[in-house]
């Protein structure tokens, strides 16, 4: 108990010292996650809403996949990037491996599954009157996508949302394709890894408390959006 309770309090001094270690590695977390969340968002909303408003062939398996595709481990993500980023891979000669533009990639496709079928899921259930309506009034396509997007805006934004608590939570294709180097490519979850495994747990646990702060404040932010979108 004494060596936790010390541990403890050396992470809180590294917290609110702001220690540059640690909150680099922050910076860099959110960063990445950010803008993960940005590209997946700019494709998946899009594609989301004219799933939800169109029928087609295949759309019941287009969700069974997105829901497959949701729970896919990581590491499965990491591995074939990995294959495809590497120097004897079709796109080594672009240098992605082991760089933060490889980790935007991993944890945006990683997101865009989730986003896509949240905000699927969002449209189909907006009110039931609101398609007939539109088309009543002679609205296009890009027009009724317009609305149904300004509709569903809450619940959409929190579809991005619970992309993002994803992605600042991911370690398995970060460290496969990031590397964890310091000051470049070390997120949170990276360090927590492989900083704890190597007798560096005061550093582990202010990281980890930090990033059980970003967790929360995440999820009480979906919270929020999803009940005001309910009501």
């Amino acid at each position: 108990m004494g060596y936790f309770s010390e541990s403890l309090s050396t992470a809180l001094d590294l917290i609110l010292s702001f220690d540059r270690e640690v909150w680099e590695t922050v910076l860099t977390s959110l960063k990445i996650s950010l803008q993960a969340s940005l590209f997946a968002a700019l494709f998946a909303i899009p594609i989301g809403i004219f799933a939800a408003i169109h029928e087609f062939r295949g759309k019941r398996l287009l969700q069974q996949v997105l829901n497959t595709l949701m729970a896919m481990p990581t590491v499965v993500i990491g591995l074939f990037l990995y294959g495809l980023f590497t120097r004897q891979g079709p796109l080594g000669e672009l240098g992605l491996l082991y760089t933060p533009t490889a980790m935007v990639i991993g944890e945006c496709i990683l997101i865009l599954p989730i986003i896509l079928n949240l905000t699927l899921v969002a449209v189909q259930s907006a009110d039931p009157r609101l398609l007939p309506t539109l088309q009543s009034l002679g609205a296009n396509r890009m027009q009724t996508a317009i609305m149904v997007m300004s509709e569903t805006r809450l619940a959409i934004v929190a579809a991005v949302v619970a992309g993002f608590g994803r992605a600042i939570g991911e370690v398995g294709a970060a460290i496969m394709l990031g590397g964890n180097i310091e000051g470049f490519t070390r997120t949170m979850t990276t360090a927590i890894a492989l900083e704890t495994s190597k007798g560096e747990f005061e550093l582990g646990l202010a990281l980890g408390l930090l990033l059980l702060v970003i967790a929360f404040f995440v999820n009480f932010i979906l919270y929020a959006f999803t009940r005001r979108a309910g009501s």
